[in-house]
C-alpha cells in the first residue's frame, strides 16, 4: 500500500506520480496478458458492465430476478427429488420447494411471473417410485 496523499498536493499530481513510481520499480512488467487484447470484448458489441458480467462468470454468481431464480430452484428441486435415494428425501425436496412457491405465488415480487405451480408431492413420489422400480432399484413401502 502506498502512503496517503498529502494535504495541498493534487489528486491528479499524486496518482500520476505513484503510478510512474510503479511503473520505474517494474510493477507493471510482465503482468498476465500484458499487450494483448482484452479477449472477447473485440469480438463484440460494447457493453460498459462487461467486467462485471465477466467476474460474476468468473466467480459463478448468476443474478435473476427472483422469479426465474425460484423458477430454476424448483426445476433443480425436482431433478434432485427425482433422483433421491428415499422417499423420505423426496417428500422433503418437494414439500420444501413447494413452500417457496406459495410464498411467491401469494407475495409476489417485482419482474417476471413465476409460472409454476406447487408441485404435487404424491404425483412427484409416484414418478420417482416408477424411475426406481425400472432401474431395478425399488425401495419396500412408502416412508413417511
Amino acid at each position: 500500500m502506498t502512503e496517503r496523499k498529502p494535504p495541498g498536493v493534487p489528486f491528479e499530481s499524486w496518482v500520476d506520480k505513484q503510478i510512474r513510481d510503479a511503473q520505474r520499480r517494474g510493477e507493471f512488467d510482465r503482468l498476465p496478458g500484458a499487450g494483448e487484447p482484452l479477449p472477447a470484448v473485440t469480438d463484440a458489441p460494447y457493453d460498459e458492465l462487461w467486467w462485471v458480467k465477466r467476474k460474476m462468470a468468473r466467480e459463478g454468481l448468476v443474478l435473476l430476478p427472483p422469479t426465474l431464480a425460484l423458477r430454476k430452484e424448483a426445476e433443480d428441486a425436482l431433478a434432485a427429488a427425482l433422483a433421491a435415494p428415499s422417499e423420505r428425501i423426496v417428500r422433503k425436496i418437494i414439500t420444501e420447494v413447494n413452500a417457496k412457491i406459495r410464498d411467491m405465488m401469494f407475495k409476489p415480487p417485482p419482474g417476471p411471473p413465476l409460472g409454476r405451480k406447487p408441485y404435487d408431492v404424491e404425483q412427484v413420489v409416484r414418478e420417482w417410485r416408477e424411475r426406481r422400480a425400472a432401474a431395478g432399484t425399488a425401495e419396500p413401502g412408502p416412508q413417511v
